[in-house]
């Protein structure tokens, strides 16, 4: 199993990006996680669906977000989260291949690895398992009372600018366990379970990153209604 789970942006704002994801598609807050606190950051994490976006704010110059956020040079995409049901393969594949480590910790059944971006291109990677079916680590305990789906009712798609498309790929093929599939126009893709990671071509003076999300709509009418440009993403109803 491999799932997109959770896409998560940078902001200087935090509070300013959920409201726009909730004037935009309804959307509500299901979670602030007080641990990263310690990290001089704040966060939110808004459901969608199963899946979830998260809105990543740091509150002093220098941490790994906000240096990201800069290089980026604004609000930007800033990860994409995987759940799997067999870390350990997972886990020996990043081994194999010399993928640096970020973060790598175990708490409540969850198992986290976050990869780093230097090494798996595009943007950064993170893989992770929980056990239970309907828990999600991240997301905190409560997060189900948050969900609403009038709107949206998942995560469908991610774009990734990447300057090798075709290397990233195939690296993150590796690590993810999915063979990618190339395209004519020099796109890759990678199909999750539940959704589809496009790694695109990135002009040269373009730094790589999440360039689009495509949220599932709740309704056939809803789609395409909605495509506006949130935290430095574009994001689209599909």
């Amino acid at each position: 199993m491999l799932r997109l789970r959770q896409i998560a942006v940078v902001a200087a704002d935090r509070d300013a990006v959920t409201a726009r994801l909730h004037d935009e598609f309804g959307l509500e807050v299901g979670y602030h996680d007080p641990e990263i606190e310690q990290l001089d950051l704040v966060n939110a994490v808004i459901p969608v669906g199963d899946q979830f976006l998260e809105v990543i704010a740091p509150t002093k110059d220098g941490t790994t977000a906000d240096r990201f956020r800069t290089r980026q040079g604004g609000d930007a995409g800033y990860m994409l989260i995987f759940q799997t049901d067999d870390h350990a393969a997972h886990r020996a594949a990043v081994d194999e291949h010399g993928v640096r480590i970020v973060a790598d910790f175990s708490a409540d059944g969850f198992r986290n690895m976050q990869l780093h971006p230097a090494d798996t291109g595009g943007t950064f990677v993170e893989i992770d398992q929980q056990d239970g079916q309907h828990a999600w680590h991240p997301a905190g305990p409560d997060w189900h009372a948050a969900v609403r789906t009038d709107v949206v009712r998942g995560i469908a798609a991610a774009t990734v600018r990447c300057h090798d498309p075709e290397a990233t790929a195939r690296r993150w093929g590796a690590l993810l366990l999915r063979g990618p599939v190339g395209g004519a126009d020099g796109s890759w893709l990678i199909e999750t379970d539940d959704a589809i990671v496009h790694l695109v071509p990135a002009d040269a003076d373009e730094r790589e990153g999440i360039d689009q999300v495509v949220l599932a709509a709740a309704r056939p009418d809803a789609a395409h209604r909605v495509d506006t440009t949130i935290s430095g993403v574009r994001f689209t109803v599909g």
